[in-house]
């Protein structure tokens, strides 16, 4: 055998480790960008909402140099998401805490507005920490190493019917505290605020609480408490004054158990931000203060805000300065972290190319076995199944596998191409705009073949009965759906055209529904629906596949792809 000289014989050693090598590199993952709502400007200013999606009373921390946020989640599963930034601007899914919501014999079915209330989010000692409330159960609290999990199983911490919106804070003698708002609706109890004192380990309270603020007086509906220690102050950032109109409170002690002094430190000023507040502070590398809160848009859902923080004579006074009244900025410049970072949004489009769903989707209820399989790796689609509907099911308010997530703007079309296998009559596959009321765009398999229509139902909460359309019968099982969703004013011409005495108390997030056989020429079917919100949360787009009755084997509709288009 000729030997090879030592130069060319280390070049070609060189040359195998680094094709080794090459192979236990992982590619980047491509961010994700949204072709309908980008907050970042690229040109180092930001515009509000950061996110234009309901993530409803967001809580942040900020652990080294990145920032995660967690949100409500309330019945929907995969329940309470974690998302993660680098600079507070540009956001991203990466988690869900869990996948099935305790107790399961509970939410196994539709809970509509229960389940997981606004939650805190804090980092102490290691473990990442998270508490919520289930406002007909107690405060839960679950904890995990790493952000993208495995997060520990939801514990009850306390037992108590109404309490909600908690939020732990580690003092530094090491003794932990709770604080917490109650729920009228549940309690009876309303527009105060409770510190608890907890375990060190945050696993249980260990007295029953003790009342900090009255919010009756000048305060009402005060809840959703955010505790923080800073400059030797205790602060409770609060939001009053209900979801729609109120402000921001800002409350602070040199005691733990107060008295506190109060000061209104975000409101809504001479802008179109209504109710800006309930939302947590974070603190920049740089000692940058910054406030991430919500604004309720109705059909919308609850869009979250980025708004700056001066600390002024010990107060954080938030936005902007406008005729003696902190506002919300429209616009500003992006946070100081040291860095730039690419443009990114949370996920919507999804190819259905993987082995998992995308983590923007959610189930109505704990997903079951029988509800899907994603077949990416394998067949490049989501497959799912004609799951049988509730027993005497009116309408879709009970039906636990609507498969949806948030709108992403005020403004866009989600279009889906779908092949459909159905084993016998009145199996039905579609595209869904959910709330109190919905409508949607479905094939359905009848003795005449496959019929494509729209179905509208209008206060699906009281069980009120659905409304068809003309059908139309296609020729192919594989088809595609869209809708379109545009936001516009009562002053528009197009708006008049509509019913304006039925439809305009339902806001202006107009839908359109279509259908194509060859993914080109679309054809509008049914009348146009003005979006509503759900209970608590906005109105929700997605899938839903379903039969009528039981039978041996059911059919299955294949999703090839989902898209979130202009």
């Amino acid at each position: 055998m000729t030997k090879l000289p030592v130069v060319l014989l280390a070049l070609v050693c060189l040359i195998q480790s680094y094709g080794q090598e090459k192979k236990n590199i992982v590619a980047p993952q491509k961010k994700y960008v949204s072709k309908v709502w980008v907050a970042d400007n690229g040109d180092g200013t930001y515009k509000n909402p950061i996110i234009h999606a309901d993530y409803s009373d967001p809580d942040i921390i900020r652990v080294g140099e990145d920032y995660y946020l967690t949100a409500s989640s309330f019945n929907y599963v995969p329940g309470l998401p974690i998302l993660h930034s680098k600079d507070l601007v540009n956001w991203s899914i990466i988690a869900n805490v869990f996948t099935q919501q305790p107790p399961f014999s509970r939410y196994d079915s539709v809970q509509h507005g229960g389940g997981v209330w606004a939650p805190a989010i804090r980092f102490h000692d290691g473990y990442f920490y998270i508490y919520y409330p289930d406002p007909d159960l107690g405060i839960y609290m679950v904890k995990s190493k790493t952000p993208s999990g495995p997060w520990s199983a939801p514990l009850l911490v306390k037992q108590a019917k109404g309490w909600i919106d908690p939020c732990p804070l580690w003092d530094d003698d090491g003794k932990a505290y709770l604080i917490n708002g109650l729920a009228g609706s549940r309690s009876g109890m309303k527009s105060a605020l409770i510190v608890s004192k907890m375990s060190e380990d945050g696993t249980r309270l260990l007295d029953d609480g003790a009342l900090v603020f009255d919010g009756h007086a000048k305060h009402p509906t005060v809840e959703g408490p955010k505790f923080y220690k800073k400059g030797g102050y205790y602060y409770i950032l609060a939001p009053a004054g209900g979801v729609g109109t109120g402000w921001q409170l800002a409350l602070r002690s040199k005691s733990i158990y107060g008295p506190y002094e109060e000061k209104i430190v975000l409101q809504q000023g001479n802008t179109p931000i209504n109710g800006p507040h309930q939302g947590g502070l974070v603190e920049t590398p740089s000692g940058e203060s910054w406030f991430i809160h919500f604004q309720d848009k109705d059909a919308y859902g609850r869009i979250a805000h980025l708004q700056p923080v001066k600390w002024v004579n010990g107060w954080p006074e938030m936005g902007e300065l406008v005729n003696n009244i902190q506002q919300p900025c429209l616009s500003f410049r992006k946070p100081n972290v040291g860095k730039s970072y690419p443009i990114e949004t949370p996920q919507e489009s999804d190819e259905f190319n993987e082995s998992s769903l995308g983590l923007q989707w959610q189930w109505d209820a704990n997903p079951q076995s029988n509800f899907c399989f994603p077949a990416g790796k394998s067949y490049g689609f989501l497959r799912l199944f004609n799951v049988p509907v509730p027993n005497g099911m009116t309408n879709f308010w009970t039906v636990p596998n609507l498969l949806t997530q948030k709108f992403p703007a005020p403004s866009f079309s989600a279009v889906t191409k779908c092949t459909f296998t159905a084993r016998t009559d009145d199996e039905e596959t579609g595209l869904i705009i959910s709330g109190i009321d919905y409508a949607y765009i479905s094939v359905k398999q009848t003795p005449n073949g496959l019929v494509v229509g729209q179905t509208t139902c209008i206060d699906a909460e009281h069980s009120k009965p659905e409304r068809k359309s003309e059908t139309v019968k296609i020729k192919s099982n594989t088809f595609y759906l869209k809708v379109v969703l545009n936001n516009i004013s009562p002053s528009d011409e197009e708006y008049k055209k509509f019913n304006i005495a039925e439809n305009s108390k339902y806001g202006n997030a107009v839908c359109k529904f279509s259908y194509s056989e060859d993914g080109v020429n679309y054809t509008s079917i049914g009348d146009p629906f003005f979006a509503k919100k759900g209970k608590w949360v906005g109105a929700k787009v997605g899938l839903f596949a379903i039969r009528k009755g039981k039978t041996y084997e059911t059919g299955y509709a294949d999703y090839d792809w989902f898209r979130i288009e202009k």
